[in-house]
């Protein structure tokens, strides 16, 4: 009887351990957290205490003290005990140490790159009111951010899941950082470089110094991205997250910021050339900023853009239909505002500038828009497969979305007006924003309908699936081999096992993929490293594991 009764109780045993490591890895994030905070209160004390001694603060003294006395010997126990069960190659392999130290690492990254940058810039920029207390919590914080780094790369207790996640995300949070600091940077450069705050840069005059503080945000946020990018290699990953992050942000988010800025920059040249009805100044006001997204913008997306080509498909598919699906944005909203300004000639308004001031930017929009999007979509070109038709049916889907919400708003004003309550402004003076934005987007849905439904009758009848040419591939190589088995499982449609070498760099993909080229075996025995070795071996299919 009692056998089975055991059993019976094995099949809760894996979930009896993700339990345990849930409630184990949580504590520790939070006994970790509250610790550095502790750490960073009584550094905080000690930077400051010539300054805060005559306020006898004795109850945040008493917080910082029991943060650090009762929360770090905890969290070093707690520790303790994760580290012992981490000899254990199932436990390194879990996905919760994963999550666990990707939570931390980004955490204390992100929390100390927020004081210590702050700090920084506050100096450089003349405010040194509370960068004391900021570098207090960016020393705890960065202590905690090298411990589990250190952690990331150990080669006995390190994660198996999610190691690479750290990467990517410190990539993407540098990138960031450094496009938003150095174009608001920029824009005070040239800001007093063309007078529109109504001042040029004068010598003996500190111009330069509300810039400083934005250069120092954009310095650090360029290291962090070049420390995760270059440094730690996350320029190499193949992983899904790896190409989301290089489409997402390095070239989709680039490619907005750039069309962005060239569109307003246009904008104010079309009303510097034809609207002089306003001063130059105010014309010239958002002229800096602009110009300092255009340029770092463009640069970004370049460079991603080449990185996105060299990577094996549907990654340079997916970076082409992302900066396709921004420029069609562009110029769908400017054929709405361009329309709108059309029917505001219909309407009387005081003063007779609204319509002109519409009209240049709707221009500006679809001059910025249309060419790029004819470029990146080519429609005279034959269809390509990947991603082709999940893109059509999202932007019929959205631009759909949007018109079905205008026809609601365009109702409420007809409805609104026919009650009599129309605030003494005419029909069309209340419908034609909406309805210049219903024909945009009714035109860019039933554009890309018609696509999908011409797509999907030429689409050859669908075939049995044929088999991958390699069905199984035996990696055998040493630094970031899971890295490569998954660039080359979605290259080939093979099964990739790897086989780690204990020494040994591992050849880049490129080196890698011609070997397996117009081989046709069920299995085969791939020979990546050391140095620039690359073999593959037809194995029979016979042969033993």
């Amino acid at each position: 009887m009692s056998a089975p009764a055991a059993a019976t109780s094995r099949p809760s045993a894996p979930a009896l351990g993700t339990l345990r490591r849930i409630i184990l890895f949580a504590l520790l994030f939070t006994l970790v957290s509250l610790t550095a905070s502790g750490v960073g209160g009584l550094l905080d004390r000690l930077f400051t205490a010539s300054e805060t001694i005559a306020f006898n603060d004795s109850s945040s003294l008493a917080l910082w003290l029991a943060l650090t006395l009762v929360g770090g010997p905890l969290g070093a126990v707690v520790f303790w005990a994760s580290w012992r069960m981490l000899a254990d190659p199932a436990e390194r392999r879990a996905t919760a140490w994963g999550i666990y130290v990707s939570a931390m690492y980004m955490t204390s990254l992100v929390t100390a790159t927020s004081f210590g940058i702050g700090a920084l810039a506050s100096l450089a920029g003349g405010d040194s009111g509370s960068w004391k207390s900021s570098l207090a919590q960016a020393l705890a914080w960065a202590g905690v951010w090298v411990w589990h780094r250190w952690i990331l790369g150990h080669r006995g207790r390190g994660p198996e899941a999610l190691a690479k996640v750290p990467l990517v995300l410190g990539t993407v949070l540098g990138l960031a950082i450094g496009l938003g600091a150095g174009t608001n940077a920029l824009a005070v450069l040239f800001e007093r470089a063309l007078g529109t705050d109504g001042e040029l840069a004068a010598v003996g005059v500190s111009w330069w110094r509300p810039g400083l503080g934005l250069m120092v945000w954009a310095a650090g946020g360029i290291l962090i991205w070049w420390w995760h990018w270059v440094r730690e290699g996350a320029r190499g990953l193949h992983t899904k997250l790896a190409g989301v992050g290089l489409v997402a942000i390095g070239v989709a988010g680039s490619a907005l910021l750039a069309l962005g800025g060239a569109g307003v920059l246009l904008y104010v040249l079309l009303r510097l050339g034809l609207d002089r009805t306003d001063p130059v100044p105010a014309i010239l006001e958002p002229a800096p900023e602009a110009l300092a997204a255009a340029l770092l913008g463009t640069l970004s997306w370049l460079y991603h853009a080449r990185i996105a080509r060299a990577r094996p498909e549907p990654v340079p598919a997916a970076a082409q239909l992302a900066v396709s699906g921004i420029a069609l944005a562009a110029a769908a909203s400017g054929i709405g505002v361009v329309i709108n300004a059309a029917l505001a000639t219909g309407t009387t308004r005081l003063g007779g500038t609204d319509a002109t001031v519409l009209l240049l930017a709707g221009l500006s929009s679809l001059a910025i828009g249309g060419p790029l999007w004819w470029f990146a979509w080519r429609p005279t070109r034959p269809a390509e497969p990947h991603g082709r038709r999940i893109y059509l049916v999202l932007v019929f889907g959205i631009s759909a979305v949007v018109a079905l919400v205008t026809l609601l708003v365009i109702g409420f004003r007809l409805f609104e007006f026919m009650l009599g309550d129309a605030g003494g402004t005419g029909l069309l003076e209340r419908v034609r924003a909406p309805l210049g934005l219903l024909v945009a987007t009714g035109l860019v849905a039933g554009y890309h309908f018609a696509l999908w439904r011409h797509d999907r009758a030429a689409a050859p009848a669908p075939a049995r699936e044929q088999a991958p040419a390699i069905g199984e591939v035996l990696l055998v190589a040493g630094a970031n081999a899971r890295d490569l088995a998954t660039a080359i499982a979605a290259h080939t449609g093979a099964v990739v096992t790897v086989l780690p070498r204990a020494d040994g760099a591992t050849p880049a993909l490129e080196a890698v993929l011609p070997a397996l080229e117009g081989l046709e075996a069920a299995r085969v025995l791939l020979l990546a490293g050391p140095g620039e070795r690359v073999e593959a071996i037809e194995l029979d299919a016979d042969t033993p594991r």
